[in-house]
């Protein structure tokens, strides 16, 4: 299969949906991921997509369908430096001696990993991030108490987290729209929600493709949101979206505060 074939079957491939992984592309085509690489960089510059974090992006507008969800576990692993670059950013602003909550989710990891041995008070229900910090964490670590959900890997009970209050909860999701943070797994949605009582800000960690994904059920508004962080392929639309819900916005690894 010569270039521009494979070219074409990239960009035919975002005529219904937004965005397509370096990973996926390889499997799909056949070949490695400088490959890959290389063929998103001359799509991106003839015009045809947007090179983004982690794979190329359709243009605004042109996909036909939004994008749903995946499954946490196959979401782990896209836009992995997007991810760190936006945990990196996330964890300058947490302070000694603070007290923050972080969530499950891919990006939420990252970040508790960059948080492991700061001297700070840290609740998360995340099972990954609460191995990795029982290990290798000098940070105070609380964790949630119940019953151990292995899909999306997260530890919950009804009555979490009762008596642990914090002054910022970190938070991702699996689509991000103007209705608000959207999660396809009910389990997810009403530990965000009962999280968000605990804490005075509620700080979004979200890559851009999750703007153009689709998930069943809002777990929070946008009203409830104070910040969101994400990469540079955030559209102009989707900046405008969060700059009228009043939310300040910081793009890594640049980092500019709206």
């Amino acid at each position: 299969m010569n270039d521009l074939v494979r070219q074409r079957q990239i960009i035919e491939l975002l005529r219904d949906r937004p965005f397509a992984s370096v990973r996926e592309l390889q499997e799909r085509l056949g070949v490695s991921a400088a490959t890959v690489r290389r063929d998103i960089d001359k799509i991106d510059l003839s015009g045809g997509a947007r090179k983004v974090y982690g794979g190329v992006s359709a243009l605004d507008g042109s996909a036909q369908a939004p994008a749903f969800a995946r499954p946490y576990d196959e979401n782990r692993d896209l836009a992995v430096d997007a991810k760190r670059q936006i945990a990196d950013l996330a964890a300058t602003l947490v302070v000694d001696g603070d007290t923050v909550i972080v969530n499950g989710g891919s990006t939420c990891y990252h970040l508790g990993v960059k948080l492991a041995d700061r001297n700070i008070r840290l609740f998360t229900s995340s099972m990954p991030l609460a191995a990795y910090l029982g290990e290798h964490g000098k940070c105070s670590l609380t964790i949630a108490g119940g019953e151990l959900h292995r899909e999306p890997g997260v530890i919950y009970s009804p009555s979490q987290p009762a008596n642990f209050f914090a002054s910022k909860l970190f938070v991702g999701a699996q689509g991000v729209s103007a209705d608000g943070l959207l999660e396809s797994h009910p389990l997810m949605v009403r530990a965000i929600q009962e999280l968000s009582h605990n804490v005075d800000q509620v700080i979004v960690l979200a890559d851009s493709r999750k703007f153009s994904i689709h998930a069943r059920h809002v777990a929070l508004p946008l009203s409830r949101v104070g910040m969101l962080i994400t990469d540079d392929g955030l559209s102009d639309q989707h900046a405008k979206m969060l700059d009228a819900a009043g939310i300040a916005l910081r793009i890594a690894p640049n980092g500019w505060l709206a």
